[in-house]
């Protein structure tokens, strides 16, 4: 039995908490239980060209809408949250909490330090690390890798991220971009990349990219992966062809991974896979016809991967 009123209240805390996960185009957040069940979830438009100070307001309302949820109104003490976890696009120094590089998908990004915003305007034990690395948490506690060792995985979005683990353990390298596979150059001398280089993958396999080709097979503009899949469902030959240009390039990527890290399992996810029903057998041809031996797998948990592993990082800060 706990000796009085503060101890009920951390124990209480420590059975839930808020994680979040911040892209280029929407930031999502849930509340989510000890044994990885999501409780309440919201999703909200970042609109990230308005700047830093915007995206940041978008992440504060998302926290108090949960937290008003759950009948907590108190901005101070938040009664039963016991943490809030960060995904964010960008390295992430894990050690301080800060976006020590980002690129212009989220302007003025670079330099934030979300750990200490989080204790000073939400009143939150915080940890930040980038949305990748908690996109493989989550699919490794509760998805895909669930009981696996040695993982990597690929998202797929705005840009590109990567991530990958051995014995368990998240490897983010020495600068903080291990696994960023999307800054890989996979095209020496191709199309400019927003980090500075040409060529770089996330040109390539990212939903922007399949925008860019899906517009130079058929001379038409679109605003998302899906109009160019659904397009594709219903055999048009020009959209096929531009996933089946995609899907080589993917492959590519895929089967340099895989030489490198020689992983169990590599899972693809992101907001282009959760769109993958009908280009995913186009991938297989290619990964089969390079030769690739690890097993390839869509991410389980769709658009929840980054906010659910962004919670188990929270978790494992209370743990420790």
């Amino acid at each position: 039995m706990w000796g009085n009123k503060e101890d009920m209240v951390v124990a209480v805390a420590l059975n839930k908490v808020i994680g979040i996960d911040i892209g280029g185009t929407s930031v999502k957040a849930a509340i989510v239980a000890r044994d990885g069940s999501v409780l309440d979830e919201i999703r909200m438009g970042t609109d990230a060209s308005r700047g830093r100070e915007w995206v940041l307001s978008r992440v504060s309302e998302s926290v108090f809408r949960l937290m008003r949820s759950f009948g907590d109104t108190s901005v101070s003490t938040p009664v039963g949250i016991g943490a809030l976890g960060i995904a964010t696009a960008g390295r992430v120094n894990v050690e301080s909490g800060e976006v020590v590089y980002a690129t212009d998908n989220l302007p003025g990004w670079q330099g934030t330090s979300l750990v200490r915003w989080a204790r000073e305007k939400l009143a939150l034990r915080a940890v930040a690390d980038n949305d990748a690395n908690a996109a493989l948490l989550g699919e490794a506690w509760q998805g895909a890798g669930k009981g696996k060792q040695r993982l990597a995985m690929l998202t797929l979005g705005t840009g590109v991220g990567g991530a990958y683990m051995e014995n368990g353990l998240l490897c983010r390298g020495a600068h903080w971009s291990g696994g960023d596979w999307g800054h890989s150059i996979l095209f020496p001398g191709g199309h400019p990349c927003n980090c500075g280089k040409k060529g770089c993958a996330e040109q390539y396999v990212s939903g922007s990219a399949l925008l860019r080709r899906g517009s130079e097979c058929t001379g038409k503009l679109y605003c998302s992966g899906n109009e160019i899949v659904e397009e594709a469902a219903h055999g048009n030959l020009k959209t096929i062809q531009a996933l089946d240009d995609y899907t080589a390039d993917l492959a590519v990527l895929l089967a340099n991974i895989s030489v490198t890290l020689d992983p169990e399992l590599i899972i693809v996810g992101g907001g282009v896979a959760d769109a993958g029903d009908v280009w995913w057998p186009l991938l297989e041809k290619h990964l089969d016809r390079l030769g690739v031996q690890t097993e390839v797998s869509r991410a389980m948990l769709g658009n929840r991967a980054g906010f659910i592993g962004a919670a188990r990082l929270a978790f494992e800060m209370t743990e420790s």
